[in-house]
């Protein structure tokens, strides 16, 4: 379905209106549902609530609330309330594959948190709303004159790029990549490096090559939700591992060694620098904790360092620390450059990297070869390091400010405060919350969506780029308070 360039209906419901109010309110849950902002599983508000807020009566919002279980959109639960229900499952459909039998007949495979909200709110966030809750810089932060200049010099050369590319990616960009990882502290030849179409597709590629339906995965809880759908709908068990609560930033250890010794995963999908969404990073001793466990258990670690352009300059590494033995790097550029440079790539020991080369050119062939030879422009004239320090220096002050207006407010982050995103301590159920902020025009994510399944949670996850309006923090506030003092409390 097409995203709408204006998602939301004006908060209060039209009473002159042809249509009937039953009507009107339905018509603005169903919206929101068939574009996820209202996700699989979402609680609605409950009756009492929900007329309050929109200044109606509980008859019409029986009445509406039953115009969308006759649309098949919700489903009523005796004595709990009414639920999305998820619209890819039909009576008598065939399991989706996420939800495939694991090897030897292993129970069915739990569903993850749906993604699409969160890829969703991307796109919702371009058509004109707040969105604190956002995923990526604001557009007023890139530079497009880089990226034109960079473009221009690509397509002043037409013969580079008027025939296939070379399997593993651009040479010029995976030289140019080797002495990046090299600034790092992570020695790694060309050869040993494969573009991708964004760091999404190099996690991809890496599952398909190294494991089989029904393998258990280390995942970080909580994550990314795009990987917890992605590993799921592949056939594999996921196995969360507590993250980001503890000084040191990283995993629960003895979590994850009981999950080693039971399960005996395959993988581990973590991100050390810059976590997503707590902002933590792993200190040293914590990596080398890790790195034992793996080294102890056979276990592959796969690096997911989308952030390496926001870091701190000595950030800690699992890659660097371990030399590629037993890590695979991944990272990309659409986070500091723009979005729809779907540029990445991956690192990692030269037999692996082979592999994987060919699972790349099963799944699409090759990569954009003039986008890549843009990227491996601007990072050897430096223009893209000159760029990221200017907007990492921006993202320290706007972070500043955000943490700030948050403490004003009356909250506080779970974790300190670093990178693009902070992960905030509310003191009320968010998934709720959202709801009532959506009806505001503030499009937020709470931190049910980075669980790998849903369960209620008091925390949020805010960009600090996005999120110094005073009046969003207003109307969390407000929000939070109603909710505790059972205003809006669901039913």
């Amino acid at each position: 379905m097409p995203v709408s360039q204006n998602p939301l209906p004006p908060t209060a419901l039209l009473r002159d209106a042809t249509t009937p109010l039953p009507e009107q309110l339905a018509a603005r849950f169903a919206e929101r549902i068939q574009q996820r902002l209202l996700a699989p599983g979402v609680r609605l508000p409950s009756v009492r609530s929900c007329a309050q807020r929109h200044g109606v009566s509980p008859s019409t919002v029986v009445a509406a609330y039953d115009l969308l279980q006759a649309r098949g959109l919700v489903e009523a639960r005796p004595q709990r309330g009414h639920f999305v229900r998820d619209l890819r499952e039909a009576p008598g459909a065939a399991a989706a594959p996420g939800r495939a039998r694991g090897r030897e007949g292993a129970p069915p495979l739990p569903a993850p948190v749906d993604a699409t909200a969160l890829i969703r709110s991307m796109f919702q966030a371009q058509g004109g709303l707040h969105a604190p809750g956002m995923g990526t810089l604001p557009e007023t932060w890139l530079d497009a004159p880089l990226l034109q200049r960079a473009l221009r010099r690509v397509c002043a050369e037409p013969e580079a790029w008027l025939r296939y590319g070379e399997p593993a990616g651009d040479a010029r960009l995976r030289e140019a990549l080797a002495q990046r990882l090299a600034d790092l502290g992570l020695a790694v030849a060309p050869a040993q490096i494969v573009t991708t179409s964004g760091a999404t597709q190099a996690l991809d590629l890496i599952a398909r090559t190294l494991l089989q339906p029904g393998d258990a995965v280390l995942v970080d809880e909580p994550g990314w939700a795009v990987e917890y759908a992605r590993l799921t709908r592949l056939g594999m068990r996921l196995l969360p591992v507590p993250r980001g609560q503890g000084a040191d930033g990283g995993p629960d250890l003895a979590v994850m060694e009981a999950l080693l010794k039971a399960h005996r995963p395959r993988l581990y999908v973590t991100v050390s620098v810059l976590h997503n969404p707590t902002g933590a990073s792993l200190t040293p001793g914590a990596a080398h904790q890790v790195l034992r466990l793996a080294e102890a258990h056979g276990l592959t670690i796969v690096e997911d360092d989308t952030y390496a352009w926001l870091a701190p300059p000595h950030a800690t590494r699992l890659a660097q620390l371990d030399g590629l033995q037993r890590t695979v790097y991944v990272s990309g550029f659409s986070k500091i450059l723009v979005p729809q440079w779907r540029v990445g790539f991956l690192a990692a020991a030269p037999a692996l990297a082979e592999r994987l080369v060919d699972s790349k050119l099963v799944a699409s062939l090759g990569t954009p070869g003039p986008l890549e030879r843009a990227v491996a422009l601007c990072l050897e004239q430096g223009s893209l390091r000159r760029h990221a320090e200017r907007v990492s220096t921006q993202l320290a002050a706007a972070r500043a400010r955000t943490v700030k207006l948050a403490r004003e407010a009356g909250f506080e982050f779970s974790t300190p405060p670093a990178g693009l995103f902070g992960w905030l301590q509310v003191g009320a159920d968010t998934e709720a919350l959202a709801q009532t902020l959506l009806d505001q025009g503030w499009l937020t994510a709470p931190g049910a969506l980075f669980h790998a399944t849903r369960r209620p949670t008091t925390l949020m996850r805010v960009n600090f780029a996005t999120s110094q309006d005073v009046r969003f923090w207003r109307a969390l506030r407000q929000a939070a308070t109603a909710s505790a003092h059972g205003t809006f409390r669901h039913s």
